[in-house]
């Protein structure tokens, strides 16, 4: 029994927060209501206030939810990078950015930002540094795989590399938020652009004397 009631409350979890996700992206996050999205999730308001005290707590969830499934999707690429390393971070920035418009618009991207900005201190704030220190992680951890392979110079410190690299994809995903004119593609053809650059200083020379 215990088992059911877990499944439940998960559904019941999932359906506020795909609830929220469109209401919050059809009538903007300071516009929708606690108790539209609650009908929306055909859940009473004292429910939905049983999983999520504020709106701002329903964001946070979301985009929990949005950078839990990225990373999920993001160590399928770490499993098996492809063979040439700026093909190899190409494919994870591709990750991550195909799947950001996924359960946030850019507006509500936007919110999120603020809201840790203005606010550092507060568990919305430090949960989101958390999952941005995650993906850091898994570009840092692909970096790692890269030079063990042997296509990354040995002398390259992959802590600091990876680190560099997420700031670059992240300050551009920043850029694209604030730009309602800005699309995906754009986006990955700047970063991109910026990654094989980079990397052309970065490869083993074998690789750059095929590249």
């Amino acid at each position: 029994m215990a088992g059911l009631r877990e499944k439940q409350k998960a559904k019941r979890n999932r359906a506020i927060l795909e609830a929220a996700s469109a209401l919050f992206g059809q009538s903007g996050y300071e516009a929708a209501r606690i108790e539209a999205i609650a009908e929306r999730a055909e859940v009473s308001v004292g429910t939905l206030y049983n999983y999520f005290e504020t709106k701002a707590d329903l964001l946070l969830a979301i985009v929990s939810m949005e950078v839990e499934e990225v990373l999920h999707q993001g160590e399928e690429v770490l499993a098996n990078p492809p063979a040439n390393p700026k093909d190899a971070l190409c494919a994870l920035i591709s990750v991550y950015y195909d799947h950001s418009l996924v359960y946030l618009t850019k507006e509500m991207w936007r919110t999120a930002m603020a809201l840790a900005i203005q606010h550092p201190e507060t568990p919305f704030s430090k949960r989101y540094r958390g999952l941005d220190a995650a993906l850091s992680d898994q570009v840092i951890a692909l970096v790692h795989s890269l030079q063990s392979r042997g296509t990354i110079r040995q002398e390259a410190r992959p802590q600091l590399l990876g680190e560099m690299i997420f700031l670059c994809l992240n300050g551009h995903f920043m850029a694209f938020t604030t730009s309602e004119t800005m699309s995906l593609t754009a986006l990955k053809e700047t970063v991109f652009a910026q990654m094989h650059e980079m990397m052309r200083f970065l490869e083993h020379s074998d690789d750059r004397a095929e590249a």
